[in-house]
């Protein structure tokens, strides 16, 4: 039981980073009608809209069915990567809290499933976790990290305040590539929801993205997969007119870049992709979340089909050693959710640095050389490119 709590302590400590305010700052909050979607989010300007508003009373259905998509998601991304990888090798299944088979498991409301794969063909170590929080209590700093970005004003607009329950839910995805000519692939999906206590109304917003972390450059792999992420917002909108506003690839993209920035090496961690966190959650927005985690897949494993025959050095391995180096060095100082589960007392550890490389490393004062592919590399990611024009 012991372990259950500390896992639970970490997962909520995890679960400030749905809710802390962003580096982009496009978070603020007020209320919206229910059946409101457009005006809400990011707009093409990139000021920000509400962050929140008021959901309808078939939130706790949304909910639910949000989660058991997570659910069936997981499974279906680790069927897939286990083929792919062809190496026999087979995702761990950590089952823990409210998903765990001991006794008394059942009792909990909240727990998660950890699945960790490790030393294929493809992928040196992946993890795809889903985690699930029901019946939270909001702590003083979460309640105020979320009222410091509500719009005050005299509209009756709620008040969230320590001790507000909240939900939450998330699947979450890291590849390693074993060879350095594939790129990492990170994602995440979440959902959070609060329970105002002063007057009974709930909100609720989705989160999520996917991005890429190469250590050599073929520009025609990463276009590729900005292309899937910018296309799926295209088609999402003309389907959705009234989310126009609100799902914007441009936007989305140069969140991303502005989030996985790491500022004491004045450099970007990888070339990108989306990123997003202020979508209010309704039947249309969640259809749109669903879409990005379906889009996972489809966008990474034909790069990794095109590039898993390559060749490559020992110089180019050490390479990609030490661009981990940087992975981690965003990780343990700037990425919200590490910081604070690390942060929590007798954190979790292996849960929350479960997105850490299987190697890694760092050399003094590593000199890159002039007209190199790793020159080229860098370029890049010390300014961002945009890989999509129109």
């Amino acid at each position: 039981m012991f372990f259950i709590f500390v896992a639970l302590l970490t997962f909520a400590s995890y679960v400030d980073s749905f809710v802390l305010p962003s580096r982009t700052g496009l978070g603020r909050i007020s209320k919206l009608p229910s059946s409101s979607v457009e005006g809400q989010g990011l707009l093409k300007d990139g000021k920000s809209r509400d962050r929140f508003s008021k959901t309808d009373e078939n939130i706790d259905e949304l909910f639910g069915e949000f989660s058991n998509f997570l659910q069936k998601k997981q499974a279906q991304i680790i069927s897939e990567i286990e083929s792919i990888d062809g190496s026999g090798q087979k995702f761990c299944n950590d089952r823990w809290g409210a998903f765990d088979d001991k006794e008394g498991s059942k009792d909990l409301k909240s727990g998660g499933i950890t699945r960790v794969f490790q030393k294929g063909n493809i992928v040196e170590k992946g993890a795809c976790s889903f985690t699930l929080i029901k019946g939270g209590k909001l702590t003083v700093e979460r309640a105020a990290s979320i009222q410091g970005r509500h719009d005050k004003n005299d509209d009756g607009s709620p008040t969230i305040q320590p001790g507000d329950e909240y939900c939450a839910a998330a699947l979450s995805m890291v590849l390693h590539t074993k060879s350095p000519m594939i790129p990492t692939f990170r994602s995440d999906v979440r959902i959070f929801l609060v329970r105002s206590s002063k007057d009974g109304q709930t909100f609720a917003w989705f989160g999520g993205g996917s991005d890429l972390t190469p250590y050599y450059l073929f520009d025609e792999d990463i276009t590729f997969f900005h292309r899937t992420l910018h296309d799926l917002c295209v088609n999402f909108r003309k389907e959705n007119e009234s989310c126009n506003e609100l799902i914007d690839y441009h936007i989305m993209k140069e969140a991303c870049d502005d989030y996985f920035y790491l500022p004491a090496r004045a450099e970007y961690r990888g070339t990108g992709g989306m990123f997003f966190d202020d979508i209010p959650a309704n039947p249309s927005t969640m259809n749109f979340v669903k879409a990005v985690a379906e889009n996972w897949m489809p966008s990474w494993l034909p790069i990794v089909e095109k590039r898993r025959g390559l060749d490559y050095t020992d110089q180019q391995k050490e390479w990609q050693l030490l661009r981990r180096g940087r992975y981690l060095e965003f990780n343990l100082l700037y990425d919200r959710g590490v910081k604070f589960g690390l942060a929590n007392v007798n954190p979790r550890v292996e849960g929350v640095m479960v997105s850490a490389p299987p190697l890694i490393a760092w050399e003094y004062n590593h000199v890159i050389e002039k007209g190199s592919e790793e020159e080229r590399l860098m370029n890049i990611l010390k300014r961002p490119k945009i890989w999509i024009d129109c």
